[in-house]
């Protein structure tokens, strides 16, 4: 279908994403600045019904943070570890959308919500955000009680780069035999690394997100270009999909990711794997943040968060 009409307003507004990075730290700065100044005009107000603490958990190499929200509901609660977007490089569970998106899965869903400060590329390339992510995952299945999670209904999930260390953590918890995941939902993710797919060419420009800054940035997330084809970097490439969790695949049909969620779900599927591709028509890469002012937006919140409903209704019904 055509570009969402409320859309192009807003794609005719916003600044062009560099096709190069060379001030880090003004890219960094420059868009938590961005993040800060737009997320009240475009993003409905986090939902009454949870708190949230902070903790630091020790990883390889270093220390870092997490935010739980918990809802103000009797548990034990299911359990959900959320990684942001930000192309590896930026991106942070102290932006506010994340606050808000977290708060939303915690009251809506009726579960706890961890999100992790995964260290970010170049300063710390592949696997070391994965490998935080995945510390995060282990830590919490490790102090679920204390948390108030069951350890038998976790779920994981992201948006973007976010999607691609949650899917990705999937594969390292069914490798190393860690928590069982009862679902994965992958919001608009970035899947294979080689960025082969025809939508990058399809969408490359003219859509907020580019092919050109996709590339880049991953470009500063691999520590060598031979790391675009390991299986954690590039889930759709690894040789054995059975076995993983669910997945709840959202692609945006104006991405330069697009291709990549439905490759993925066709391959998950033909692994035995249950799986729901449901592309978002009409929508670019950051459309979902866009609930205050596109209805699109909050039908793609609503459909997420019924899907971890479904994925917490379906376990509780085969456990008890």
């Amino acid at each position: 279908m055509p570009l969402d009409p409320i859309l192009a307003p807003m794609l005719a507004a916003m600044p062009p994403l560099p096709a190069v990075i060379d001030d880090l730290g003004a890219y960094r700065a420059e868009e938590n600045a961005g993040a800060a100044a737009s997320v009240d005009s475009v993003m409905e107000p986090a939902p009454e019904g949870a708190t949230r603490r902070i903790v630091e958990i020790p990883v390889e190499g270093g220390i870092i943070d997490l935010h739980i929200f918990t809802p103000d509901t009797p548990g034990p609660h299911p359990g959900h570890l959320y990684l942001h977007g930000g192309g590896w490089i930026g991106g942070s569970i102290k932006h506010k959308s994340v606050d808000i998106l977290c708060t939303e899965r915690a009251v809506l869903a009726d579960c706890v919500v961890v999100t992790a400060e995964y260290r970010k590329a170049p300063e710390h390339q592949f696997p070391v955000g994965l490998n935080d992510s995945y510390a995060a995952l282990l830590w919490m299945d490790e102090h679920a009680d204390e948390l108030g999670i069951r350890r038998d209904l976790i779920t994981v999930g992201g948006g973007s780069a976010g999607a691609n260390l949650a899917a990705a953590v999937a594969l390292k918890a069914r490798d190393e035999n860690g928590p069982r995941l009862a679902l994965q939902i992958l919001d608009v993710p970035a899947l294979d690394l080689t960025m082969t797919a025809p939508s990058f060419e399809r969408n490359a420009t003219g859509y907020g997100l580019t092919t050109a800054y996709a590339k880049a940035v991953a470009d500063l997330y691999l520590a060598s270009p031979e790391d675009a084809r390991n299986p954690y970097a590039s889930p759709l490439l690894a040789e054995d999909l059975s076995g993983l969790p669910p997945a709840y695949i959202l692609p945006a049909e104006y991405d330069p990711l697009c291709d990549d969620g439905a490759a993925y779900a066709a391959r998950l599927e033909e692994a035995g794997v249950p799986v729901t591709l449901s592309l978002q028509r009409g929508q670019f890469h950051g459309s979902s943040l866009l609930t205050k002012v596109l209805p699109a937006a909050r039908s793609w919140r609503d459909e997420s968060i019924a899907a971890l409903r479904a994925a917490h209704a379906v376990d509780a019904t085969s456990d008890s």
